[in-house]
């Protein structure tokens, strides 16, 4: 059973996943918030497996709330799935960073929405990989510097940074499993050991990472 906190400011669209969610088989409602202060308060009361957060609201905004959570969660933290209206977002860029497990747009049919509570949930750390890569890409481009050095890429391994490299170009474990020659298990392996070295959460970060570090390039992949 997947555990599920909503978190939107407002009170149709709230109304409205929490709905959805709990006619759906597999999913309960763990709670619903309507501000990112709130969110942070029913996140640490509650405990649930993913959260769907609203990036724009009055106060605390989505971004803020994700942070606080993530810092301030035991493990296993919740996977966080950023709700937004624009796919090109610079907010949810800084979600990302910040740990997101990855982003929805707003508009999406209840099958993806479902299907995105289910993979997140399940333990994946990014859904629609390609998608986020083309939002860091843009954000890359433009983005100043950050107030926070890039972790040091020379703590990985050769294989690690083919698996990184491929990670931020979009292409899922298995895609990676075929290129490089090895099982997907493999493939987990060395990005987990990866994300453990750089101290990062979740695969969103680790695709931002790549681009902050020149490991890949936007638009033209692999420097």
């Amino acid at each position: 059973m997947t555990r599920v906190l909503v978190v939107d400011d407002q009170f149709l669209i709230r109304a409205g996943l929490v709905a959805l969610l709990r006619a759906a088989p597999g999913i309960e409602v763990a709670g619903e918030a309507g501000d990112g202060a709130e969110a942070v308060a029913q996140a640490a009361a509650t405990r649930p497996d993913v959260i769907l957060m609203d990036i724009r609201m009055p106060g605390m905004s989505g971004i803020v709330a994700t942070e606080r959570i993530l810092a301030e969660a035991p493990d296993p933290a919740p996977r966080i799935l950023i709700l937004t209206t624009f796919d090109l977002d610079e907010y949810v860029y800084g979600a990302l960073r910040a740990g997101a497990s990855g982003f929805l747009l707003k508009d999406s049919g209840p099958e993806r929405l479902l299907t995105a509570v289910a993979v997140v949930g399940g333990g994946d750390a990014l859904f629609a990989p390609s998608v986020t890569r083309r939002l860091v890409e843009t954000f890359a481009r433009h983005a100043g510097p950050t107030s926070e050095p890039p972790p040091d890429l020379r703590a990985l391994t050769g294989r690690e940074l083919e698996v990184l490299k491929l990670t931020a170009r979009g292409l899922t474990n298995l895609e990676i499993a075929d290129q490089l020659f090895i099982s997907e298990a493999t493939v987990k392996t060395h990005l987990n050991r990866a994300m453990t070295k750089l101290d990062l959460d979740s695969r969103a970060q680790a695709v931002v990472v790549a681009y902050e570090t020149g490991l890949v390039t936007p638009g033209g992949g692999a420097p």
